[in-house]
């Protein structure tokens, strides 16, 4: 099922571009904060968020041991839909915070996986350090299909303040890059969150977008693919609530 089933596309850009600006001014905030990763999900919510704050948007290009086309792909949305955006590299950060972390040289899987995570949290915090210094909210990219799974890192990409795409699947996102003119290399790329070279989002979850999409809209899929999703939402659901606390003994 496609936007245009239920919502013509332009109807849901407005109501996407109008739930922005109101959340955030019913907050108490001036404009929006984002990352932009040069991804088709950053890429949507950039243009969302300046269609909503057309003089008070701010997006950051957050380079951390990256591909460099990324960045290039997140100057270019800057560029032809006249985002002011800031570059700031996290490269020294990264490297500064590993080399205190890394007692030995451990290259186990979960090494591994919490060095690369540190990333996306070094993101966050960049975010929040504009947003705190002009008063704005931080927009988030993630989407109906990774939120799901769980697929984003706890205080990562997901610290943030609004998600404007929480309910939208991967496939209906791509149906608003293409509404909203993403240049067409963004759209096409193989979706990956940056953590490694070669690394993308499909292979990670050991499922494809196509494949997530289709369960989520209509509770169909392979025995096997089930239980994957399935396994993957319980194993990450402690990703979207607040801290357990106890009962009152």
């Amino acid at each position: 099922m496609g936007i245009g089933a239920h919502m013509p596309v332009e109807k849901l850009v407005q109501k996407l571009v109008s739930w922005i600006k109101r959340s955030t001014l019913v907050a108490g905030g001036k404009g929006v904060v984002f990352g932009m990763s040069g991804g088709i999900d950053s890429s949507v919510v950039a243009v969302l968020c300046q269609k909503a704050f057309p003089t008070a948007s701010l997006g950051i290009i957050m380079p951390c041991q990256s591909n460099v086309l990324d960045q290039k792909h997140a100057e270019l949305v800057a560029n032809k839909f006249h985002i002011p955006a800031k570059v700031i590299v996290l490269d020294g950060v990264f490297e500064m915070l590993i080399k205190t972390f890394s007692a030995n040289n451990d290259d186990s899987f979960t090494q591994r996986l919490a060095k690369v995570n540190i990333k996306p949290r070094l993101r966050m915090l960049t975010l929040y350090y504009f947003a705190n210094r002009l008063n704005y909210l931080v927009i988030g990219s993630t989407n109906r299909s990774e939120l799901f799974v769980g697929y984003f890192s706890k205080h990562g990409d997901g610290g943030v303040d609004l998600m404007p795409l929480g309910n939208l699947v991967k496939s209906q996102v791509k149906e608003l890059a293409v509404y909203l003119k993403i240049p067409g290399e963004i759209i096409d790329k193989p979706p990956s969150a940056g953590l490694w070279d070669g690394q993308t989002d499909e292979k990670e979850m050991g499922l494809t977008y196509n494949e997530l999409d289709h369960y989520l809209i209509t509770g169909e899929a392979k025995k096997s693919t089930r239980a994957k999703i399935e396994s993957l939402a319980k194993k990450n659901s402690h990703k979207l609530f607040l801290p357990l606390t106890p009962p009152n003994f």
